[in-house]
């Protein structure tokens, strides 16, 4: 057996059996992995709310070989999302970082730029203020995920879009100019194409102190939920809930 003591985020939970839990952690070293949690319903010395999704931890477990569930001693919490209030929204975003990490990570592959970046949308996402770190968040891991087309030229021509819009349709790949986008095509604003760029160039602590209404970059976070949803080869659940 190996003892293991790692920085992690808490994906998600499932109960097994009465008191018992599997725990899906994205851990900064090893990268995604599930352990068992023995009576951590009951256990409020080793795991006290420790377990709800998008805590920061430290989790101490124990690999053994062959087997695919580590055994998850213990978690001390580092920061919880609980310490802010929660309403529809907050839970709602943070449902959906979980839940794309969740999917989009394999196991046991260390993800560092993808940990910090969830350790950045966390620290700014509060009640009053989603949408930013959430259409931050949902850009980045496109991009870092290698799924991210070119935002200034057509895909198809290579023209550049300048102050034109670009257009994307849901199953595709790519953006493309207004010559090559087809009537089922939806539009993503000059604006926008630019908000994006400055994205992959300011941390999000340099964006904060602007306004970020529901309706700012709302064709850019779809464009973003598109593009997620298409190589998951499924439909997250939480960008429902987002959308309501």
């Amino acid at each position: 057996m190996i003892a293991h003591q790692a920085e992690a985020l808490v994906l998600r939970t499932w109960p097994v059996q009465e008191a018992d839990q599997i725990v899906s952690l994205f851990t900064r070293d090893q990268g995604k992995l599930k352990g068992m949690a023995k009576s951590a319903a009951r256990s409020r010395r080793r795991f006290g709310g420790a377990l709800e999704p998008m805590t920061h931890v430290v989790a101490h477990y124990v690999e053994k070989p062959r087997q695919e569930l580590v055994r998850l001693d213990s978690c001390e919490i580092l920061s919880s999302p609980l310490s802010q209030p929660v309403d529809y929204r907050r839970a709602a975003a943070l449902a959906f970082y979980a839940e794309v990490l969740e999917e989009t990570l394999p196991d046991h592959d260390p993800q560092d730029s993808v940990f910090r970046l969830a350790l950045t949308v966390l620290e700014h996402t509060r009640t009053d203020s989603i949408w930013l770190p959430v259409t931050y968040f949902a850009l980045w891991m496109i991009r870092l995920m290698g799924w991210m087309p070119d935002i200034e030229r057509c895909t198809l021509c290579g023209r550049p879009f300048g102050n034109e819009s670009a257009w994307f349709l849901a199953g595709s790949d790519g953006l493309v100019c207004g010559d090559h986008s087809h009537p089922a095509s939806r539009a993503l604003s000059p604006q926008s194409l630019a908000i994006a760029g400055r994205f992959f160039r300011t941390p999000i602590a340099g964006l904060v102190s602007e306004d970020w209404p529901p309706n700012r970059a709302a064709d850019l976070r779809r464009f973003a939920f598109q593009s997620l949803e298409r190589h998951l080869e499924r439909k997250l659940r939480s960008t429902q809930a987002l959308k309501a």
